[in-house]
């Protein structure tokens, strides 16, 4: 299981490098076209390449923000839990999140099909956006791995 792991967190830390390049190209294209509109040269699709951008970036950079515990926690309310009704809290949000990721994931699965087979495209540049929703499907499913991680740590008290 420790190698899985290890290998699972290396997968996140890519995903994560794709997101960190996609919102430095988002910056970067952003200021471009701020600096060219203004002298009347505005790059065309910016807005559609800077969305597309952002659901990669949010997509991508989830595995590795639950792995490395970086979101918000209602620390507060489970310090006034025992260790076995934190563990207990901890597991069934754990379950809940895997289910609700699982749900969009293979939802996210559908709409890329759909994309797909209707070849839905960006209207000004003619992106496709099929590649993005499938994308962050799997980021989904990669999540629904991490939380089953948690919950295999928190079982055998390895989690706090």
């Amino acid at each position: 299981m420790t190698t899985f792991f290890r290998i699972f967190r290396y997968i996140s830390k890519i995903l994560s490098f794709i997101a960190g390049i996609a919102l430095t190209f988002m910056m970067l294209l952003t200021v471009a076209d701020v600096l060219l509109r203004a002298g009347g040269h505005p790059i065309i699709g910016t807005y559609e390449i800077v969305a597309l951008f952002l659901a990669l970036v949010i997509g991508f950079g989830i595995p590795q923000v639950s792995m490395d515990r970086g979101h918000v926690y209602m620390e507060f309310l489970l310090d006034k839990f025992s260790r076995r009704g934190r563990n207990v809290m901890n597991i069934l949000t754990r379950l809940l999140c895997f289910f609700l990721f699982a749900f969009i994931g293979y939802n996210l699965l559908n709409v890329g099909a759909v994309y797909k087979a209707s070849g839905e495209v960006t209207s000004t540049i003619k992106l496709p956006f099929y590649p993005v929703a499938y994308g962050v499907a799997i980021c989904c499913f990669l999540e629904c791995v991490v939380f089953l991680f948690d919950i295999f740590r928190i079982r055998k008290g390895q989690y706090e």
